[in-house]
């Protein structure tokens, strides 16, 4: 028998419902607004920035679609057009390979009016590594005015593509055919592990990342330890200069301990930097001009979020002035509202002796859901088969909302509800529906439980691999909004099932809450977006681990549960 909740122990009136809905409706919209707007409130606008131009910023002219690894380059028109546009904001470029794309990027910068930093890309295939310098060579003689200086090789150690030897070859046979200062770039920890390769360069260029540091650090802690990095250089290699070859902080992304990808925090990092390099006299450049959407497949969202304009050549934020995390979290609000409204109108033509406050805030908070999932999903849908899943996703969210508005509906106005379902029950329908063997016909008394828990089962792969392969993954809080929301209204309306789970329910909601928790241990106590989402796990993995438990009916015992039994 299905227990009674509140609101069926103590319906209200129609009257009553209809006077309070105006002002549940006020409260829910105003929260709405809030809601958006707090994290995307005006920020740092007392944060000035001290240069009108930036030294250097790595050039990577890729397109949404573009891609190295699949030899698919942008055409000589968009890598001007593309100059241009950069060209009032930076004195220079750097650039990492030679011979990719059919344009010649050096004459390209001359007519911008840019400086570069020009590169060759080394790794363990020697053919590629000699047309790289080749080119390089001729384009450095060709352009003296422009490139000025060769950057031979880009994390070549670090990558442990050639050995030591082998690097420091290359860099005295460019030496000795070229006039511009030669250089070599990697992360500096690299220069400390192998100092033999500074006596071969003019310029020693270490990449300091403090995101990327085997200790995360905060963008608070940042500066300081990018200023104590390059006197640390100076001392390791007198009468060097050192450059700063790779600098920056990413714009989105999974957090490291209290390391936070943000477009604030990019903005905050970006003037504070500028800042210490007028006070040091540093020699610079920041990575990266444009989101490369590519880098996902390699780094996670992290990767294609290190631009300071996005893969289509929209400025992130203003080098001066305020910034807002999401600028267009007015049209996200506006939509989270207008779906919460048309979900509750919905329901309640549909169960008409339903009390309205009630149904007006759980349409809201779905209405709310939706958008949360849409503005962490579509924009990071980098390719097809990313926007496949996202739009999977969408879908089975849209009609997970719907059908816990009607089961809210049925609950709300006391009519009978269907029996809860197992997970086994769940497993089965989805292998028959692979089959091509479901049964659609009476599908609204399945759809609801089954569906809730094939999102069970999907947090329960994704935490696992956030737990085993966790370094670009992010924590997939838009994947699970409304499952989240349909968790806290069922035990709202107190209709989550407190018996009947099996093994289903056990491998699933069991796995799920233990991965999690050692996630979050892993994780840290800094990384407080790692213990939301252990929290959101959590959450999600409650109902089927409440299924294991029964009832005693006067000893208070805790016994075994039973395989696919109904309550």
């Amino acid at each position: 028998m299905r227990r009674a909740n509140w609101f069926t122990q103590h319906p209200p009136s129609p009257g009553s419902s209809r006077r309070g809905l105006p002002a549940i409706l006020a409260i829910g919209l105003l929260a709405t607004l809030l809601v958006w707007w707090w994290p995307n409130r005006a920020q740092l606008g007392d944060l000035p920035m001290p240069a009108e131009r930036l030294n250097s910023v790595s050039f990577a002219p890729f397109r949404t679609g573009d891609s190295p690894l699949r030899g698919i380059f942008p055409s000589a028109a968009e890598v001007e057009e593309d100059m241009r546009l950069i060209a009032p904001r930076v004195r220079g470029i750097r650039t990492y390979a030679s011979i990719e794309g059919d344009y010649d990027v050096a004459a390209i910068a001359a007519r911008s009016g840019l400086k570069l930093w020009q590169g060759a890309w080394l790794s363990g295939t020697l053919a590629n590594n000699e047309r790289e310098v080749a080119r390089l060579i001729e384009s450095a003689n060709r352009h003296p005015d422009t490139v000025e200086r060769v950057v031979v090789g880009n994390e070549v150690l670090l990558r442990r593509d050639l050995p030591p030897a082998a690097l420091i070859g290359y860099l005295d046979r460019v030496r000795a055919a070229v006039r511009q200062p030669v250089t070599y770039a990697d992360v500096w920890e690299f220069w400390q592990q192998f100092p033999e390769v500074a006596k071969h360069v003019d310029i020693v260029t270490i990449h300091i990342l403090p995101y990327w540091e085997d200790e995360p650090l905060d963008v608070e802690a940042s500066i300081a330890h990018t200023r104590d990095i390059v006197h640390r250089m100076r001392a390791l290699f007198p009468g060097k200069p050192i450059a700063i070859g790779e600098v920056g902080w990413p714009s989105q992304g999974r957090w490291r301990e209290g390391a936070v990808p943000s477009t604030v925090n990019q903005a905050r990092f970006l003037r504070e930097f500028a800042a210490l390099s007028r006070e040091e006299g540093f020699d610079y450049n920041v990575i990266e001009a444009f989101d490369q959407v590519w880098k996902y497949k390699s780094e996670g969202t992290v990767g294609a979020a290190w631009g300071l304009w996005t893969a289509d050549r929209q400025p992130k934020f203003a080098l001066s002035g305020p910034v807002r995390e999401n600028a267009l979290w007015g049209w996200y609000a506006g939509a989270a509202a207008l779906l919460g409204l048309g979900l509750f109108a919905a329901t309640a033509r549909a169960f008409p002796a339903a009390p309205r406050p009630p149904l007006a805030l759980l349409a809201l908070a779905l209405g709310n859901a939706l958008a949360f999932a849409w503005c962490g999903g579509v924009p990071y849908a980098f390719d097809e088969h990313l926007m496949l899943a996202v739009t999977v996703n969408l879908a089975g969210q849209a009609l997970l909302a719907a059908l816990l508005l009607r089961r809210a509906g049925q609950l709300l106005s006391g009519l009978p509800v269907e029996m809860p379902r197992t997970g086994a029950q769940a497993t089965a329908s989805v292998r028959a529906m692979l089959r091509g063997r479901l049964r659609w016909r009476d599908w609204r008394g399945f759809a609801f439980d089954d569906l809730s828990f094939v999102f069970l089962w999907t947090a329960m792969v994704l935490q696992l691999l956030l737990l085993f392969d966790p370094r670009y993954r992010d924590f997939p809080f838009p994947t699970f909004a409304v499952p989240l929301v349909a968790v806290l209204a069922r035990a709202w309306l107190r209709d989550l099932p407190l018996r009947g789970g099996g093994w289903a329910e056990a491998w699933a909601g069991g796995t799920l809450a233990l991965a999690a928790l050692a996630s979050a241990w892993r994780e840290g106590p800094e990384n407080l977006q790692a213990l939301g989402w252990t929290a959101c796990a959590l959450g999600l993995a409650a109902p089927a681990l409440l299924r294991l438990r029964r009832r005693a009916e006067a000893t208070g015992k805790v016994l075994r549960p039973a395989r696919a039994t109904a309550e």
